[in-house]
């Protein structure tokens, strides 16, 4: 027959796991996780969560009487020091051991307090800030041999030794107590006139520590999953400033070179555009989100085409179809003006009459935004059509779909379709709001 102690300690695993998977998922959790350095206030905070989280399941103890496995106030407050520092500890500690006071367990209180005191004079003796995060109970003999060879490695291994010493000295104090003062003075999963007792305080010791260490790997795991996530959006974030930066001086030599063939030609002409420019410039370096509304972006078409026209004059038409509920939707910064840019260089640039560029938006009925650059230009030969979107198509339209793959992931469309003669068409449908955060992190693994 199992004994109902043992089952018990079994529980109290299942607990710490279910507990520190629950509070893993919850975000205020996974940011107190996150910090290494800590305020006063946020110390306080932490110690607050600490001790409501282990105090409930002291409480479900006391009061029913029949939910003994809740009860892991010595790991929650040996945890709380570990991972706050000891003010983090002992105001735990007292929030934890307030129900068990309620019961007349008079030695709860600076029992649980010592202890979180205790895990946070541990923690101040870490040699790195990752090493609690590394605690492992499990005596690895190839591992701690590894160790041993390089005397830099020394420290953590005895600092893993430390943390378990700690909680066995921390589940020795509570065992002492009881045998002073018996159960009525503090709570134990087992009782000291257990026969054999020996096995059962091996077991006890054993499940101490087993309680501590699972909910440290159950959150360690949390943490490098948010940091994964961190790394992952400063690395869209700068692949996206790089891709914009690429299309800033691309337009701007483009727009130089304009000028320069009307210097000699038609100075006053030149003189007029090297103003205009002067205020597309203006609006573009101001520009330094990565979303504008469309409107915005009509607008520096607008400045744009007035450079253009001055170089192209009535040979170049350009008409808007703009829906107006798509005036306020976000686009990506600058995503229209490459497109236009290529209608105008490699569309229209080459027919002495010259030709018309149309730009078009439209809700559909998804809820997405679409967006049309269409020309009635020379068109794309089919053997550039097929490296379109490849370096060797230059920076314009690959660009553009670079930066739409880092903000959607997969959640666009851009498609471009040309007949020679014909005119080119291209098509970019879009969500009609930002990406959040966590899609961007998904979209960029």
């Amino acid at each position: 027959m199992v004994e109902p102690a043992f089952i018990l300690l079994l529980f109290n695993l299942g607990v710490a796991a279910s507990l520190a998977s629950i509070l893993s998922r919850i975000p205020a959790f996974q940011r107190m996780l996150l910090r290494e350095e800590r305020t006063v206030t946020q110390r306080l905070e932490m110690a607050l969560a600490f001790g409501s989280i282990f105090g409930a399941g002291a409480a479900a103890r006391v009061f029913t009487g029949s939910y003994q496995a809740a009860d892991l106030t010595i790991a929650g407050a040996y945890l709380a020091g570990l991972m706050g520092g000891y003010v983090t500890g002992m105001v735990s500690g007292i929030l934890m051991s307030l129900p068990a006071m309620f019961a007349n367990e008079l030695l709860a209180m600076p029992l649980y307090a010592g202890i979180g005191v205790l895990g946070g004079l541990i923690r101040d003796c870490a040699p790195g800030t990752e090493e609690i995060w590394r605690y492992s109970p499990v005596f690895d003999i190839l591992g701690s041999w590894r160790m041993l060879r390089k005397p830099a490695m020394i420290p953590r291994l005895g600092y893993r030794i430390l943390i378990t010493i700690g909680l066995l000295f921390a589940e020795g104090l509570r065992l002492l107590g009881q045998s002073m003062f018996r159960s009525r003075a503090i709570f134990s999963p087992i009782q000291l006139d257990t026969e054999p007792l020996l096995p059962w305080i091996s077991a006890l010791f054993g499940t101490s520590v087993l309680c501590a260490f699972l909910p440290l790997k159950i959150w360690n795991t949390t943490r490098m999953e948010s940091k994964l996530s961190l790394q992952q959006r400063l690395i869209a974030e700068a692949r996206l400033a790089a891709l914009t930066s690429q299309i800033n001086p691309h337009f701007l030599f483009n727009t130089l070179n304009s000028v320069s063939s009307l210097i000699r030609l038609d100075p006053d002409r030149a003189r007029a555009m090297v103003y205009k420019l002067s205020n597309v410039l203006r609006r573009a370096m101001k520009n330094t989100d990565t979303f504008s509304p469309l409107r915005d972006e009509l607008a520096f078409i607008d400045d744009y085409l007035s450079i253009e026209m001055v170089r192209f004059g009535e040979k170049l038409r350009f008409l808007r179809e703009i829906a107006p509920d798509t005036l306020n939707v976000p686009v990506p910064a600058m995503v229209l003006q490459p497109l236009i840019e290529n209608s105008i260089k490699h569309g229209l640039a080459g027919k002495l009459e010259g030709g018309t560029i149309w730009l078009r938006s439209r809700m559909l009925e998804s809820g997405r935004l679409l967006l049309v650059v269409e020309d009635d230009g020379e068109g794309i030969p089919e053997e550039k059509m097929e490296d379109l979107f490849g370096a060797s198509s230059g920076i314009g339209v690959s660009n553009v779909k670079e930066r739409l793959e880092v903000l959607f992931g997969e959640h666009y469309r851009m498609s471009v379709d040309s007949r020679l003669g014909q005119g080119t068409r291209t098509e970019i449908e879009i969500p009609a709001s930002k990406p959040t955060q966590a899609q961007v992190d998904y979209q960029v693994i």
